[in-house]
Order: C-alpha cells, then sequence, then structure tokens
C-alpha cells in the first residue's frame, strides 16, 4: 500500500521521518521540548521507519530504473 506513493515520495517521506527523529532528542537537550518516556520513544521510531520507508523508496527507485535501461 505504501509503494503506491512512488519512490521520490517515500524517499522525501522517510528523511523528513529521519529528520524530526534527529530535532526532538536535540529540543530536549536543549531543554525546549521535555524529556518524556513516550517522546524519547516517538524520536527513536521516528528515526527507525524513516530510515526503512528511505531505503524502499531507494530500492524502488533503482529497480524501476534498473528495468528501465534494460528495456532500452
Amino acid at each position: 500500500m505504501i509503494l503506491h506513493l512512488g519512490p521520490k515520495r517515500l524517499m522525501w517521506i522517510g528523511f523528513a521521518m529521519m529528520i524530526l527523529g534527529i530535532v526532538f532528542p536535540i529540543l530536549m537537550i536543549m531543554r525546549v521540548l521535555e524529556s518524556t518516556i513516550f517522546l524519547n520513544f516517538l524520536s527513536f521510531f521516528l528515526s527507525l521507519v524513516g530510515l526503512i520507508i528511505g531505503m524502499a523508496g531507494t530500492g524502488l527507485y533503482a529497480a524501476i530504473h534498473r528495468k528501465m535501461k534494460k528495456d532500452e
């Protein structure tokens, strides 16, 4: 279902999720956000899921372009 978004959009979604997973801990260190268990796990899972979605988008992008070059 998520693969219907297209590879570039998947890479951008993964990138945004990973950036949020980095920004939240930085804001917690600067004491802009209060460090809670929920926010800690949220930032961890944003980074993890962002990495997985980004890698899926990269793999899909490579597969599409490999097939296009093979058809030429």
